[in-house]
Parts: structure tokens; C-alpha cells; sequence
């Protein structure tokens, strides 16, 4: 259920933020006020899966595959660039993440004992 939340949490952090392009600086009310509601529902979120999971890999989660996401959808929406470095970086976001959540599995604690 943790994980859901989180998922959640990631999911609404990337309407937040591609709100927060459609605000145009805060000059729309409807794209406005999705970024704030979204803002405030993502957090919410985020602290309920802070219920069983641990702060630092809820939090690298949770802000990297948002990032990495939210590149997507920059490229997908408004036709940002694509390049091969933008690649690299987001699959070393991936991947970090993917090495924090094993620095927390049961078999990495036991090999540091």
C-alpha cells in the first residue's frame, strides 16, 4: 500500500508540474489551481507512504522518476529536445533509484552485517 501511495504521490507531482508550465507564470487560473491542488494531494501522499517506508528512499523515488517523468512529458507535449546526453540522464535517475531501493532490501542489510 506504501508503494501505491507513492505512485500515486509521483503521478500527481507530474500534473502539478506540467499545470505549473500550463499556469504561464501563474497568469491562468485553471492550470493554477491544478499546480496547487496538485501540489498539496502529491505531499499528501508522499507523507502517507512515509508510513512504512523510509524517508530517504520514499524521497529519492518520488522526486526522481517525477523528474525523469516530467522530461518525458516535456518531450512528448511541447517537443523539447531529445538528445543523447537528456537519455543518459534520465536513465542514471532510473537507476539511482533503483540502487536506493536495494540498499534497503533485506538481502543488502545482511551483506553490510
Amino acid at each position: 500500500m506504501n508503494y501505491l501511495f507513492l505512485l500515486l504521490a509521483i503521478l500527481t507531482e507530474i500534473v502539478a508540474t506540467t499545470s505549473l508550465k500550463l499556469s504561464d507564470g501563474f497568469t491562468r487560473l485553471a492550470p493554477s489551481i491544478v499546480v496547487v491542488i496538485g501540489y498539496a494531494v502529491s505531499f499528501y501522499l508522499l507523507s502517507l507512504s512515509l508510513r512504512g517506508l523510509p524517508l530517504g528512499t520514499a524521497y529519492a523515488i518520488w522526486s526522481g522518476l517525477g523528474t525523469a517523468l516530467t522530461v518525458v512529458v516535456g518531450i512528448i507535449l511541447w517537443q523539447e529536445s531529445i538528445s543523447p546526453l537528456r537519455i543518459i540522464g534520465i536513465l542514471t535517475i532510473i537507476a539511482g533509484v533503483v540502487l536506493l531501493k536495494l540498499a534497503d532490501s533485506p538481502a543488502s542489510q545482511t551483506m553490510s552485517q
